[in-house]
């Protein structure tokens, strides 16, 4: 018989009970009247039981039906006023209890009053002083501990349920206790808590909630281990005193899903976090494991330089650029120019900019910035203030099968900008570069580095006759986690469809950032930049591509190369194992932002450069390819090709 109970209070049918409909409010309003009611009746016994026994007056000849029907029509406006009925019964909190204490307390009052007034005028009172007294606290406690019970009872059979995962919740703050009343409260959540975990030193044991408080030790994944739970949620306030990268590998190791708000990063800098705010709980994202420095950068100079000015963003429906466009309206530019040559995106793109900014002024423009014609019209017509080229090829081994359309976009079109925005007066030339450019071993990292050199040349060839020329400011850093085509994504959809999870080389390591943190430090450079920079960003510690992939595995639940294989396909044409922020024969200099450096490069003469550049794209045209990288070597001497049918080139 007991092993039947068991079984049956672990069913789903209790843990589906909690998520039954709601009462409708004049039910609960209606089964408060009938207990209120009870609690009448019953002081009504007790007190005229007392009242008999110590004294006679006039009150024993009142009907007892006119006192209860005063007592109760009070009562009911009272639970009206303090809206008592509001409430949902299995959800009950302090506030709920408070109304129905306040309304008994009225009550009381008002009877008080009532009688006090009755006894100056016709000389007894109307309602027995003793059945109020007795019935005020009655009450309220039959109401209380009806909520109460309720509650009490919808956890214990939430809690008994085996319909849903149970969790531990890591951190005990405000945000955590949020998260344990959430679940423990809403009908919809996918997960069960039993418990909360800490890093605390305390050894005393101790409940929060209800719910017991274990330490964070190996134990702990023991316990796990024995009682089936494998999911843990980090709490917004614990995510910030943690450093993600290190702390959370230790349940990850031990084989536990991490889960978290979805958009914990938003979460103000309080303890004061209710449900609401708490949202639903995804899994944790692996950006969140990846060790990077915080950013901060100093807005009041951003805002100094795009302040009501006209931006212009080429490349602006990208990855890098659409991001750029949004940080950009914190600082009330006039107008931002989209330039971008895929029409769908734009499109998509200028919808949701005019949805989130609609004060804000922006001006989509469909071209191609290989098109020098287009570029001359824009910058003619349009004549921005501040222009950030974000328009470019990236894909390695694409270009490395394409050099001419890397030449004709990354070299042809940075050339192109870079022309109109010295011959339309622009203030400052943004160009977004990447950490391929430096020594590199492929055609995308080479065209990269030549059109670095030219817009640098060009900048110190205008100085010499014109200080106030226009700024021409480069900005240099390495892979950006979530864009098109990165490693994130393509290893997100290969987990999904049950794997295997392809990786180039057991040790290939690359360095990560954020496209808001990288959007982030373009901005705050573009203000540092004097003219003729190289800035390289603190991209953190690299990041072992075999290391991501298996934490994605774990952090989707499975275990890597059981679950999901890793298979090693070999590097790709171009790639190489590490990637360098700065040539071997470059040093740095500090800037105001321990973030940014700059890079102290060798210096070209423009006509020596402008001679060759023209000479590259005039044979990009020419689509001969082994032609094309041969001029490239020239311009760029330190490219030496790898892993590609350009080797060749190198040995002779």
């Amino acid at each position: 018989m007991k092993h039947r109970i068991k079984e049956l209070m672990s069913s789903d049918t209790f843990s589906r009970l909690p998520n039954a409909n709601y009462l409708p409010r004049w039910v609960v309003l209606l089964i408060d009247l009938l207990l209120s009611t009870g609690a009448f009746w019953f002081s009504v016994w007790v007190g005229f039981g007392l009242f008999k026994y110590y004294q006679t007056g006039p009150e024993q000849e009142w009907i007892l039906g006119y006192q209860y029907l005063l007592v109760i029509s009070i009562q009911l406006l009272t639970f009206l006023a303090f809206h008592t009925y509001s409430g949902i019964l299995r959800y009950s909190t302090f506030i709920d209890i408070s109304k129905v204490l306040l309304a008994e307390i009225v009550t009381g009052a008002v009877v008080l009053i009532i009688n006090g007034i009755a006894d100056a005028t016709v000389g007894h009172h109307f309602v027995l002083t003793t059945v109020i007294l007795f019935y005020v606290p009655l009450a309220g406690i039959v109401l209380v501990t009806l909520r109460v019970g309720i509650k009490t009872m919808a956890d214990m059979l939430l809690q008994a349920g085996t319909g849903s995962p149970r969790v531990l919740i890591y951190g005990t703050q405000s945000a955590g206790v949020a998260i344990a009343k959430m679940l423990r409260s809403a009908g919809n959540t996918p997960y069960r808590p039993v418990g909360f975990i800490t890093d605390a030193s305390k050894t005393q044991s101790y409940e929060m909630v209800g719910l017991h408080v274990r330490q964070l030790n190996e134990r702990l994944f023991d316990w796990m281990n024995m009682h089936g739970i494998k999911h843990v949620i980090v709490s917004p306030t614990k995510m910030r005193t943690i450093n993600p990268a290190k702390d959370l590998q230790v349940f990850i190791n031990h084989g536990i899903r991490i889960l978290t708000t979805p958009y914990f990063t938003q979460v103000d800098n309080t303890d004061e976090i209710d449900a609401a705010r708490i949202g639903r709980i995804d899994s944790i994202r692996i950006e969140d494991l990846l060790e990077r420095p915080q950013i901060e950068i100093n807005t009041e100079n951003v805002k100094s330089v795009l302040h009501n000015k006209i931006v212009l963003v080429s490349g602006a429906a990208g990855s890098i650029g659409s991001e750029l466009v949004r940080q950009i309206q914190k600082y009330e530019p006039k107008a931002t120019i989209l330039l971008e040559m895929a029409e769908s995106p734009l499109h998509d793109l200028t919808l949701e900019l005019r949805a989130k900014y609609p004060k804000a002024m922006f001006i989509p423009i469909i071209g191609d910035v290989r098109n020098r014609d287009r570029v001359s019209q824009i910058f003619h017509e349009l004549h921005p203030d501040i222009v950030y080229h974000a328009a470019a090829y990236k894909h390695v081994p694409l270009m490395e099968d394409h050099p001419n359309e890397a030449i004709r976009a990354n070299v042809l079109g940075t050339k192109n900008m870079a022309d109109m925005a010295v011959k339309y007066n622009a203030e400052r030339f943004v160009m977004i570069s990447t950490d391929k450019a430096v020594n590199p071993t492929n055609i995308m990292g080479a065209s990269k580095r030549i059109a670095e050199i030219y817009v640098q040349s060009l900048f110190k060839n205008l100085q010499k006759s014109n200080p106030d020329c226009t700024k021409f400011i480069t900005t240099r850093f390495g892979n950006v986690l979530g864009s098109n085509g990165s490693v994130i994504p393509y290893f997100q959809k290969q987990i999904a469809s049950g794997g295997p999870v392809t990786v180039t080389h057991p040790d290939i390591i690359r360095y990560f950032m954020t496209i808001p943190e990288a959007c982030c430090l373009v901005m705050e450079a573009s203000t540092l930049g004097k003219g003729g920079e190289i800035f390289v960003f603190d991209m953190g510690q690299p990041v072992k591509i075999l290391d991501l992939a298996r934490n994605m595995i774990r952090l989707a639940g499975y275990v890597p190369d059981k679950d999901i294989p890793i298979v090693f396909t070999g590097l790709r044409p171009g790639e190489k194992l590490y990637e360098e922020l700065l040539n071997q024969k470059e040093t740095t200099l500090p800037t105001d932002n321990s973030k940014i450096m700059i890079a102290r490069v060798r210096e070209f003469d423009y006509e020596v450069v402008s001679q060759q550049v023209d000479q590259l794209i005039e044979i990009s045209r020419q689509d001969k390819p082994f032609t094309t990288v041969q001029q490239m070597k020239q311009i760029v001497p330190e490219y030496i090709s790898k892993n590609s049918v350009y080797e060749q080139l190198d040995k002779q």
